[in-house]
């Protein structure tokens, strides 16, 4: 918090500076032609005087506030010190009592709005509302330790939203984001809108020495790099202010859930379709395995033979093994009602212990893993599209060395705004979020099913 108001009282003393330059401007061609002000000078010049007289004032407040969360800050500091040196606070130490854990700041169901208490420090300064923020990203830091994600790419002037928000974000709104979850990742570096990785462009040589005391092979290697631009991911909301102030309920547990759930469709999709210089996504990567499926009416025993060569064409194109497979659900329904020519369903459940299975069935989920085809895992995702192809109805196959793809990925934001909608007593909250996607290290690692055999299956 002390970050962002130090941002505000530097951009006050800007404009202060701006307004003084203004005032000096006024006064120039009188002082030049030495001669007292005009009328609409002297209007002019009042303005000017008034507004730095509003900012001066302006200026000391957030002067003072600053002194004192730095005069908490420091007591903090102290009391860590103790906590570093004892073991424990002083006042469990005098009352005997050991604090194992303490209760989230902004907990589900719970009494404090993160929502209502953001919108008080940023548009009023209060320093309840501010100590609980620094509070809870103090939390929120901790909890992110645990699941290996950080908070290093933010910046001054950002709040992360409370933890059980990031769980459900980690935990449930995920499920909506099967592609993107099964792929390698990394958090994302603060500082930087590009991420470029090293890769060998062409490599060494060896060859059998001709004779003895001749020369050996000596081929240099090459060196290039890949790039992925790191895009922003946002959403917001206008609420009426009396909601942030008035309500007995707190609309964090509804606004935010949603904002991280859609957030997550759309990373997902990010992840799958995006087709953009640096943003390349899976099916949408250069240099990617091409596996066309023509057929007016296809089947499974088909289908089953494009989807081993695309693995085929990553074990002698990137010479290590696939180990996923993603498809749009529609058409993992289409494999489980095929049947053989005996009338037997040749997806059927692993309990089933079949013995002419084509692929084996897991759980039944709309999302997420279903089931194995030719030993890999397959994952189902809505987020793969429908509407490909010259007839806009078909979907993809996926198959995937996914740790050869990196999602790096940064912690989510949220602000809110008064300023805009200050005419209509309304507060704009923003939520947004940074990523990168490198899909083309290993382009070889992808194998793209496309073509008129995955049209709109008929059930």
């Amino acid at each position: 918090m002390l970050a962002f108001l130090r941002t505000q009282l530097q951009e006050l003393l800007e404009q202060r500076a701006a307004l003084k330059t203004d005032l000096d401007a006024v006064l120039e061609a009188p002082q030049t032609e030495k001669r007292n002000l005009t009328d609409d000078e002297q209007s002019t010049f009042d303005d000017k005087r008034d507004a730095i007289k509003a900012k001066d004032a302006e200026i000391k407040a957030k002067e003072e506030r600053i002194a004192e969360l730095e005069e908490s800050e420091t007591r903090d500091n102290k009391a860590a010190e103790l906590r570093s040196k004892y073991g424990q606070a002083p006042a469990a130490v005098a009352s005997g009592i050991t604090v194992t854990s303490e209760p989230e700041t902004y907990r589900r169901d719970g009494t404090q709005s993160y929502f209502k208490d953001l919108f008080r420090a940023q548009q009023r300064g209060d320093h309840q509302s501010m100590e609980r923020l620094r509070r809870n990203d103090e939390q929120v830091k901790e909890g992110l330790e645990k699941r290996a994600l950080t908070t290093t790419d933010g910046s001054a002037g950002e709040f992360v939203p409370p933890l059980w928000m990031v769980d459900e974000y980690v935990k449930l709104a995920r499920a909506a984001r099967v592609v993107a979850d099964q792929v390698a990742h990394q958090p994302l570096p603060a500082g930087t809108d590009t991420i470029s990785l090293p890769r060998l462009a062409s490599g060494t040589a060896v060859a059998e020495q001709a004779t003895q005391n001749t020369g050996v092979q000596n081929t240099d290697a090459t060196s290039s790099s890949v790039s992925a631009s790191v895009a922003t991911i946002a959403g917001q909301q206008v609420v009426p202010q009396q909601l942030l102030e008035q309500s007995p309920i707190n609309m964090d547990q509804i606004l935010l859930a949603d904002l991280a759930a859609d957030y997550a469709v759309k990373l997902d999709t990010f992840v799958i379709s995006n087709n953009a210089a640096g943003k390349r996504g899976l099916l949408s990567a250069s240099g990617a395995n091409a596996i066309t499926y023509t057929d007016a009416t296809p089947t499974v025993g088909e289908a089953y033979s494009k989807v081993g060569d695309g693995i085929q064409q990553i074990h002698t194109g990137r010479f290590l093994p696939p180990d996923k497979i993603f498809m749009h659900p529609r058409r993992w329904a289409w494999y489980t009602v095929s049947l053989d020519t005996a009338g037997r369903p040749l997806v059927v459940p692993s309990a089933n212990l079949p013995q002419n299975v084509l692929a084996a069935m897991s759980d039944v989920v709309s999302e997420g893993f279903v089931g194995t085809l030719q030993g890999l895992p397959v994952y189902v995702d809505p987020s793969i599209p429908t509407n490909l192809g010259a007839g806009t109805n078909e979907d993809r196959i996926i198959v995937l060395r996914s740790s050869d793809v990196i999602l790096f990925e940064g912690t989510p934001r949220s602000e809110t705004f008064r300023e805009t909608k200050a005419d209509q007593l309304s507060v704009l909250l923003r939520f947004y979020n940074y990523a990168a996607l490198h899909s083309e290290r290993y382009p070889k690692s992808i194998s793209v099913v496309s073509g008129t055999g995955l049209a709109a299956p008929v059930f």
